[in-house]
């Protein structure tokens, strides 16, 4: 597998530069996404010195921890989570970045082993009101909130969105606005809330512009996916 140091090194450098830009130079933590990627290309950038993960699928997720669990990482279910996935969800995750109803939050408290720590949750919010994405309304966020604050086996970190790719930048810049000021609301609601995932490999800038504390990155990681070969 080929060395991932340098890609790393330029994508941590490039967040960091806008980190600096935005007068918070160390305060946005990189989240790769590994996502559809073999756990060969993970054990890579783990040995380039990258410790956080993001992945979609419950199973697939499951399926590289098993072959990398002799490395010490910390793994992200960025993707929507189905009920019946809750329990593996719990078990084989530390972050849960895509909560975004009740039945959701019940779900991975009942499932959570007393014996580990406590699930690390974000509340997923569809801030644009897209048709047809995951995550709660704005105005649902509070009562989510106070739902997994209430879970003993969960522990409320704050909340991830996927604006809408808009191609003008002051819209994308705005959606990510206003999901800070729905973060700065629930940190002053919750004590502990101290993240909020939001940009992307092309608007992450933006985001941290705006108070993103963390960023999910692939391809800039990774290289780009291998596409399926034409038929014929």
């Amino acid at each position: 597998m080929e060395s991932l140091d340098q890609p790393l090194r330029d994508v941590l450098q490039a967040v960091e530069n806008a980190g600096r830009a935005a007068g918070r130079p160390a305060g946005t933590r990189l989240l790769a996404v590994s996502k559809t990627r073999p756990a060969e290309a993970v054990r890579a950038l783990a040995a380039a010195g990258q410790r956080a993960f993001g992945e979609n699928y419950v199973q697939e997720a499951a399926g590289k921890r098993r072959q990398l669990a002799d490395l010490d990482l910390e793994w992200h279910l960025i993707g929507h989570l189905q009920s019946n996935k809750a329990a593996d969800a719990a078990e084989h995750f530390d972050w849960i970045q895509s909560v975004d109803r009740p039945r959701i939050v019940a779900a991975l408290d009942r499932a959570r082993s007393p014996a580990r720590p406590p699930l690390n949750v974000l509340v997923q919010v569809n801030v644009d009101g897209e048709a047809g994405k995951s995550g709660c309304a704005p105005d649902a966020v509070a009562a989510l909130g106070d739902a997994i604050a209430a879970a003993p086996r969960l522990r409320l970190r704050g909340l991830m969105a996927i604006p809408e790719p808009h191609p003008d930048p002051a819209v994308r810049r705005a959606a990510f606005r206003a999901l800070k000021q729905l973060f700065d609301a629930l940190a002053a609601r919750h004590a502990g809330v101290d993240t909020l995932s939001m940009g992307m490999s092309d608007d992450y800038p933006l985001a941290i512009a705006e108070g993103a504390t963390l960023v999910r990155i692939g391809t800039a990681l990774f290289g780009a996916r291998d596409r399926p070969a034409a038929a014929g």
